[in-house]
C-alpha cells in the first residue's frame, strides 16, 4: 500500500481536478447535464483511481488503477478540446489544463513503468 497524500501524481490531479470545477461555471448552463457532467465525472475519477489503486494490497493492483485514471485522463482532455472547438469559453486556461493532463499522463506511464 502507498500513502495517497505522498504522491505528487495524485496531488497534480487532485489539483487538476478543483481547477475543473472552478472551471465549469463559465460553460453554457445548457450543458449542465451534458458536457458539464461529463467533465466533472472523468475529472474526479482521475485521483480517485489514484487514491484507490493506491489502497490495494499490490504493486500490480496499483498499475491497473493507474491505468483506469489514465484512461479518465485522455477522455478529460479529449472534453476539454471540445471545449475549445465548440467555443463555449473565452476562458484562456483550457489549454493549461489540457497541458496538466499531458504531464499527469506522462507521470503515470512512469510510475506504472516502476511498479
Amino acid at each position: 500500500m502507498h500513502k495517497v497524500e505522498d504522491l505528487k501524481i495524485w496531488r497534480k490531479s487532485i489539483q487538476l481536478s478543483k481547477s475543473i470545477y472552478l472551471l465549469m461555471p463559465e460553460l453554457p448552463k445548457d450543458e449542465k447535464f451534458g458536457l458539464i457532467n461529463q467533465i466533472k465525472r472523468s475529472a474526479v475519477s482521475v485521483p480517485s483511481n489514484i487514491a484507490e489503486g493506491a489502497g490495494r494490497n499490490s504493486n500490480k493492483e496499483f498499475k491497473h488503477f493507474l491505468g483506469i485514471a489514465n484512461g479518465s485522463l485522455y477522455e478529460l482532455q479529449t472534453q476539454l478540446i471540445l471545449i475549445i472547438e465548440l467555443n463555449l469559453t473565452k476562458n484562456q486556461n483550457v489549454q493549461t489544463l489540457i497541458d496538466a493532463c499531458i504531464e499527469i499522463q506522462k507521470m503515470i506511464y512512469s510510475l506504472q513503468q516502476k511498479l
